[in-house]
């Protein structure tokens, strides 16, 4: 009934956790078309995915947030064959300026920017 200073991040934590779950259940169930080349369990979402996130996390101290993100793009790039390293690099340009142009420049989070920042 009344809503306390919690409530919509924990709205959003719900609803994120939902999606999480329905992508994965979507995931584990696949396309059903499996060709001889194809491995019984793609590895590399596994792998790659959580190690961006490592990444991230071990370098936006040092790195900064533009140089850190980055990182993250690319080493989560890996995680599909099909990415081409153009569109992964034009992508990581365009999330860590929004990154950059949101949590930086229009909220005025203090977070290091770029090394020694």
């Amino acid at each position: 009934v009344r809503m306390g200073t919690g409530y919509v991040p924990r709205l959003f934590l719900w609803i994120m956790f939902a999606l999480g779950v329905a992508v994965f259940v979507l995931g584990l169930r696949g396309s059903g078309e499996t060709g001889a080349d194809d491995p019984p369990l793609n590895w590399r979402p596994l792998l790659f995915i959580p190690a961006s996130q490592v990444v991230f996390a071990l370098a936006i101290d040092e790195l900064g947030i533009i140089i850190a993100g980055a990182l993250m793009i690319l080493v989560g790039g890996l995680a599909s064959r099909e990415s081409r390293w153009l569109e992964v690099v034009i992508s990581a340009a365009v999330l860590v300026f929004f990154v950059w142009l949101i949590f930086v420049y229009a909220l005025g989070l203090v977070i290091p920017v770029w090394p020694g920042g």
